[in-house]
């Protein structure tokens, strides 16, 4: 860990930055996409500009010619540290080279994006929506931000400012041969006393971009290779004091604790601080804290999930599924009762997958400080944010929103998991008990395994039927679980051609956490669906392939994917015996489709995923080497969770504690080759990190039944399952 002295971690303030840095520093894009100069030999001025505007924004200018561009979003190394910058940096005209890049402050009145409700703004790195959201965001803002210099060199030079251009930090005036560079300009930034907002043009045509689209490296691979990138993990604070709870293995049950004195008089331990649904320990030391922790004589209650048994659970969904009752709608086209009535025939089939752990790499952690009179408090933490970017603190410490001070640390992965605020808050709640000490919580690989947030375990009831020429005319896709859209999103087939479709949920609770795992509801709905369609395909003795470019003549777009990853992967070419091939494509904001190449070992039941090829349209691609490496990292982790991952739990408590237990894809599992077309287009971003994870079990399963003419259904395909299912 890095000793990290509180004075070298705070931020530094707005007042003595400027003081420090000389001159004067440009600010552009504070609330409202409005700049604001502020001038360091202006004292008077500069806190007129405070009072109007308590944080500054997006870009710092200063006379060295070096530019720090704010990122609002967690990078969590999926690229947003860079691809943001970027998109920023390429409207400003800046020098990508003397760019440097810093977390914004946590005001999503500032800094946010467009939410999912209107007049709403989001700081929440969650849904694969960040560049999506951001990407017109920041045009605008580095629009205006290029606008500025350019009123300030028009005015220095008493010239038209039409007569100016820019290029790579510079400004530019042909008729007098005259050039500035950026950092030359801030001793003559004036402000303008209109700002043009860029709505109706104004904004660079694609093809002229340098920077959107090019190879630039992350700008946070450099400290992440060297060690001296900061986790929230990594810190150490003056004083500080360690955290830990034992939650249990049964979600929900509240604790008794027998041994309280004992704990106490252990050595280092501090507190011990109950919740409703665990003990806290408080030590001077992290050793401590979990010497602590093992001795603590507890009595659990009984919880909602007392007496659930996953694996036995999906029997009953089957019968929910058959109920006449209706659930709630999620989508409805046409009349499926009508197609079913007139089809010609119709193919049934249910479809299961067990709760799933995020397993991302660095242990849930935080760090609050909590001032001595209770008024105020810093927090260092890894969050994906969310629709409070002071994730809770204010309202548990009964304190003002602007009165918390959340510091954004690099994140050692989330996958949907870092975007709960429950490790935040656990520690704020410890760090008001020992204020004003700092408390550092961490959750151990065991807490979060036992005591994890899982994507929903489901069953799901297709129907599709097909008319009299084999066309499909009816879809029905009933989901079974519990978690609304955890379990009913990525269920529409908007770019199928099916006259007549009906989606459908049927809650179940059992009591279990559950929570966003990477593509959400997309991972096992996309399997069912494109596993259905193999299915169709099977029993028409149709090429899948072929299947699908007919549904797709009215979305050219996914169609062109699909043509594209049918090319790269010889679709038609003979493959060595003992092989197959599987398709199956996803929507998931951007479009794509993936063939990947299996083989079975009849022997064992493990399927050995060979090559995998995909086609994506993203729109326009901020960074193609970063696009192919989340691809390649969807691809890895959906492997992992289709072969491997699986939650379990008997009379409600859960099964697996860690690794040994909870076994993920190893490096000599990994496909041979993962090969990703990005198709061009001039469409607006969208999100590529969900869109390859769900594309991997429709696959596997298709090219399995390719290969074997059995129908993998429940999701993990586990060698056991396999066996059996070739064994049937």
């Amino acid at each position: 860990m890095k000793n990290i002295s509180k004075k070298t971690i705070a931020p530094v303030g707005r007042r003595q930055f400027l003081k420090s840095s000389g001159g004067a520093a440009l600010f552009i894009g504070v609330s409202g996409l409005l700049p604001n100069l502020i001038s360091c030999t202006d004292a008077k001025g500069m806190q007129g500009q405070f009072a109007k505007h308590d944080v500054t924004a997006w870009v710092r200018i200063t006379e060295d010619g070096q530019i720090t561009i704010y990122n609002p979003a967690a990078e969590m190394g999926q690229g947003s540290m860079t691809a943001l910058p970027v998109i920023f940096a390429e409207e400003m005209d800046a020098d990508w080279s003397n760019v440097n890049v810093e977390f914004s402050p946590q005001e999503s009145d500032i800094y946010g994006s467009p939410g999912w409700q209107p007049g709403t703004k989001l700081m929440f790195t969650v849904g694969s929506r960040t560049t999506n959201s951001y990407y017109t965001v920041m045009r605008k803002a580095g629009a205006q931000a290029r606008y500025v210099l350019l009123h300030s060199a028009a005015t220095h030079w008493k010239v038209p400012i039409e007569e100016l251009t820019t290029g790579s930090s510079t400004i530019i005036h042909e008729k007098s041969g005259q050039k500035i560079s950026y950092g030359d300009l801030v001793a003559y930034l004036t402000m303008p006393e209109t700002l043009p907002d860029f709505n109706d043009g104004g904004l660079k045509d694609p093809k002229d971009f340098k920077l959107i689209g090019s190879q630039i490296p992350r700008t946070e691979i450099p400290q992440k290779v060297d060690g001296s990138a900061q986790f929230a993990i990594d810190l150490r604070l003056p004083d500080m004091v360690y955290g830990v709870l034992e939650r249990g293995a049964l979600h929900g049950a509240k604790p008794t604790l027998n041994n309280e004195s004992d704990i106490l008089a252990m050595d280092g331990v501090l507190k011990v601080v109950p919740f409703d649904y665990a003990i806290g320990i408080v030590a001077s030391t992290l050793e401590a804290a979990l010497a602590a922790k093992k001795v603590l004589d507890i009595t659990w209650s009984d919880a909602q999930a007392s007496g659930f048994n996953s694996q036995e659970i999906y029997d009953v969904y089957a019968q929910m599924a058959s109920a006449p009752k209706k659930g709630n709608t999620v989508n409805e086209v046409g009349d499926v009762s009508q197609a079913f009535r007139t089809a010609a025939k119709t193919y049934e089939a249910d479809f299961k997958n067990d709760y799933v752990y995020h397993a991302q790499m660095e242990p849930l952690n935080a760090v609050v400080q909590v001032a001595a009179d209770g008024q105020s408090a810093e927090v260092w933490v890894g969050s994906q944010q969310g629709p409070d970017t002071k994730l809770g603190i204010p309202d548990l410490l009964g304190i003002p929103h602007e009165a918390v001070n959340v510091h954004l640390q690099y994140l050692g992965g989330g996958f949907g998991r870092r975007s709960m605020n429950d490790f935040v808050l656990e520690c704020g709640r410890l760090a008001q008990q020992m204020a004003p000490k700092p408390v550092k919580l961490l959750w151990t690989r065991e807490d979060d395994v036992r005591y994890g947030a899982y994507r929903p375990l489901t069953l799901q009831r297709l129907k599709v039927s097909a008319d009299a020429q084999g066309n499909l005319s009816g879809f029905s896709h009933c989901v079974v679980g519990d978690g609304g859209n955890l379990v009913a999103g990525g269920t529409r087939n908007d770019h199928y051609a099916i006259p007549n479709q009906w989606v459908e949920w049927r809650e179940a609770s059992h009591g279990v956490r559950l929570k966003h795992w990477r593509s959400v509801g997309h991972g096992p709905n996309k399997f069912a669906i494109e596993a259905m369609m193999d299915e169709v395909a099977q029993d028409q003795n149709i090429d899948p392939v072929a299947l699908r470019k007919k549904l797709m003549a009215d979305s050219p777009r996914a169609l062109a994917t699909l043509e594209k990853v049918a090319e790269i992967s010889e679709w038609e070419a003979p493959l060595p015996e003992g092989r197959a091939k599987g398709v199956a494509f996803v929507e998931h904001g951007s479009l794509g489709t993936g063939v990947c190449e299996i083989s079975v070992d009849r022997n064992t039941g493990k399927i050995n995923v060979h090559h995998f090829w995909i086609a994506l349209d993203a729109g326009v691609v901020v960074q193609p080497d970063n696009v192919k490496a989340q691809m390649e990292g969807g691809i890895i982790m959906g492997i992992s969770s289709v072969l491997k991952e699986q939650i379990t739990l008997v009379d409600g408590q859960v099964q697996q504690s860690n690794y040994d237990n909870y076994p993920l894809l190893r490096m000599q599992e990994v496909p041979d080759s993962i090969e990703t077309v990005i198709i061009p287009t001039a469409e607006h971003p969208e999100g590529v990190g969900e869109t390859a994870t769900p594309m991997v079990a429709g696959a596997i399963a298709n090219a399995f039944l390719k290969l074997t003419g059995k129908r993998l259904r429940h999701l993990p395909f586990t060698p056991d399952r396999v066996l059996a299912v070739l064994n049937s």
